[in-house]
């Protein structure tokens, strides 16, 4: 689904039904280097299940176009464009990794918008070491290695993802490819994992947040450890969702986040 946004498009995966303002509203934010089909099976069983989804490219990454935007909060500015846009209402913002600053942000600069904020594979601050970033400047297909061995934490999921012959190193360093050439004029690899490190806008959004804040972290995620998501954990008083992955845990085990998805957007209890 092509977004005019006057000044620019954004492209949203709608998980294969055609976009309802009148339903209730999924919005996926990907993480760094990465685009909307990360989400493939949540955005498909939300658009078959009585939500309208959109699952989003960030500006200047694959089907959406540029130029990027300068910080994390620009982009959050541009995310609720997309919204205003589209009509969208009764919003989930999901977001992963730099996606969940994003959604952070998001949540904050319109808190009456956004009904539940999920945050997956977070962390505040979001430090990137020094090594990583270098890499990303200078060698951006070593840095892909580096960030692919440290974002899935087997070599195979169980009983593959989601069935035999898939291979998930494999499948996320090839979308790190694609997405770094997708973009000519800037190097995306640098310019993610900076937004990342530099960010430092969680203490003065948590406050203005009135969503229902869900963190879903990795046990096993050495690029967000689960203790650095601690002043996100009592700033918003999240519920914590732990699943037994690594930071790509979306797609090392896909039915267990599926799962709490679910139960994050099903109706309170009384």
């Amino acid at each position: 689904m092509k977004i005019d946004l006057g000044d620019r498009q954004a492209y949203a995966y709608t998980g294969g039904k055609p976009f309802d303002p009148a339903l209730p509203c999924m919005v996926f934010m990907h993480g760094a280097l990465h685009d909307h089909s990360v989400w493939t099976l949540p955005a498909r069983w939300f658009g078959h299940h009585g939500y309208s989804v959109l699952a989003l490219d960030q500006p200047g990454h694959m089907r959406s176009s540029g130029p990027v935007c300068a910080d994390v909060p620009a982009i959050a500015h541009w995310l609720l464009r997309v919204l205003d846009a589209v009509g969208a209402q009764d919003v989930t913002l999901v977001g992963h990794s730099m996606g969940s600053l994003i959604a952070l942000e998001a949540a904050a600069q319109a808190p009456e918008r956004v009904a539940r904020l999920v945050m997956v594979g977070t962390a505040y601050p979001m430090a990137v070491s020094p090594a990583l970033l270098e890499a990303a400047d200078k060698q951006p297909s070593q840095g892909i290695e580096l960030v692919n061995n440290f974002s899935i934490s087997s070599w195979a999921s169980k009983p593959g993802y989601p069935g035999p012959g898939f291979w998930l190193h494999g499948g996320n360093r090839a979308l790190m490819h694609r997405v770094l050439a997708s973009n000519r004029e800037v190097n995306l690899f640098s310019h993610d994992f900076r937004l990342c490190n530099d960010y430092r806008g969680a203490e003065s959004a948590m406050p203005r947040v009135l969503a229902r804040t869900h963190l879903v972290l990795g046990q096993r995620d050495q690029m967000t450890l689960p203790k650095a998501s601690a002043l996100l954990r009592e700033g918003l008083s999240a519920t914590v969702h732990s699943l037994a992955a690594g930071h790509g845990l979306m797609h090392e085990d896909p039915e267990d986040f599926l799962r709490v998805l679910r139960e994050v957007t099903a109706p309170a209890a009384g």
